[in-house]
């Protein structure tokens, strides 16, 4: 019997999963997306085109997360490829989380598909985990159509690690014990919190696999990475300490971004551009009753070379106007104003819940104003939708108002010109 039990709970291949499920209980489609090469990934003509989520037949052909579309479709050429809808996917999220809410009593969800559930002191309730893990494994399947690994140990380490191994629709356990013969044979790419870089850190000084790391002298680990060596050794010896957090951490930053379907070469475009990015980014703020002082503008051009530029302000902020005259001024000394771009970004941090504006000698604008008018905007918006109201400058124009985050194309899946809403009562 152990002092804790952590239980992952791990959605296989999500956003494709539930296209599957949404296909062929919603539209009736014979053919299962998840038994032939297919992915989920953006719209290639906009160049949205990554891979978000791909099937087992397709890992096949060697395609990846992350990969682009026309890199993906080079690889397999007859990939299915069908593009992501969000709504349809938070429906799903929200379905699971209320089946894994019945078993646990402190659940924290890591991602939309994937939760963590502390089940410590529920023996009485639950004599064997496996059986339980089980039960809530099928139970899934049959009430929701889609598949989950489960791992099982006494941290949250451990359990992540073992819902990793062998997919899908099956039960692992990474007790103490078990690390030896279960995760120390690993590649050390497997190990979570090592990515390519640290990899190639690691690979140069012989450390092949996570046994090795783990039987690594500390000081070899932190001369080389620092205080990250230190993080991966405990996690190669299978010790981590951190908590279920059933709600959720404050927001340390805000952000949005996009891929501009064309090569933007002047700056009243880039402006358009810039505006509808700080419309997103300073609508949330506001919603979440919060404050920023640094703002950065970030660019990709169109030779994929990265770019940033950020400026901490006078006083704190989530009026629209203050944050997007910020930006442009970013802009202005990081573009060369030659090079092509094709992604821009606004990143907001430094942020605060303090309500109260600090005054200064050297604000000349009229902030209380400004700020009733951005409420009144938030407030037509969230009553009639965000297409009630927008800026003159966006009219006949090429660019959404309010860009980065998720498209309205991508929201709700379609079948037949028509909005299906139904797929949330299917269960």
């Amino acid at each position: 019997m152990y002092d804790k039990l952590i239980f992952h709970v791990d959605v296989n291949s999500a956003f494709l999963s539930w296209e599957a499920a949404y296909r062929i209980h919603i539209l009736g489609e014979i053919s299962d997306l998840r038994d032939i090469p297919s992915a989920v990934g953006g719209d290639i003509k906009k160049r949205h085109g990554i891979i978000l989520a791909k099937s087992t037949p397709a890992k096949k052909y060697g395609i990846q997360t992350g990969m682009t579309l026309s890199e993906a479709l080079t690889k397999c050429s007859n990939l299915t490829v069908v593009p992501p809808h969000y709504d349809l996917y938070d429906q799903c999220s929200k379905k699971l989380l209320y089946i894994l809410n019945q078993y646990a009593p402190i659940i924290e969800q890591y991602s939309i598909d994937e939760a963590f559930l502390d089940l410590t002191g529920t023996s009485y309730l639950h004599k064997n985990p496996i059986k339980l893990a089980n039960e809530i494994r099928e139970r899934i399947y049959s009430e929701l159509g889609f598949t989950v690994n489960i791992g099982i140990s006494t941290n949250r380490l451990l359990a992540k690690m073992a819902s990793d191994f062998k997919k899908p629709n099956l039960v692992h356990t990474l007790f103490p014990e078990e690390i030896p013969s279960k995760m120390w044979p690993l590649p050390i790419r497997d190990l979570f919190f090592v990515g390519r870089a640290t990899e190639k850190k690691l690979l140069s000084l012989g450390i092949l696999t996570i046994g090795d790391l783990a039987q690594t002298d500390l000081s070899i680990l932190k001369s080389h990475l620092k205080k990250h060596g230190e993080v991966i050794h405990s996690y190669a010896n299978g010790i981590d300490a951190t908590p279920i957090a059933s709600t959720a951490p404050v927001n340390k930053g805000y952000g949005n971004s996009i891929t501009i379907p064309y090569d933007i070469t002047n700056y009243e475009n880039a402006r358009l551009v810039l505006l509808s990015l700080c419309e997103t980014v300073s609508t949330r703020l506001r919603s979440h009753n919060v404050q920023i002082q640094l703002v950065s503008v970030e660019l990709k051009d169109c030779n994929f070379n990265y770019y940033s530029h950020q400026r901490k302000l006078l006083s704190t902020t989530n009026i629209t106007n203050e944050i997007f005259k910020t930006s442009c001024g970013l802009f202005k000394e990081l573009w060369d104003g030659v090079t092509p771009i094709r992604q821009l970004g606004v990143r907001t941090s430094l942020v605060t819940d303090t309500a109260i504006r600090q005054l200064n000698l050297f604000d000349m604008n009229k902030y209380e104003k400004l700020a009733k008018l951005d409420q009144t905007v938030d407030n037509i918006r969230l009553k009639y939708g965000d297409n009630s109201i927008m800026r003159a400058s966006f009219l006949d124009g090429n660019i959404n108002h309010m860009s980065g985050g998720i498209s309205p194309e991508k929201k709700k899946p379609t079948a037949d010109g028509m909005i299906l809403d139904n797929f949330a009562h299917k269960f």
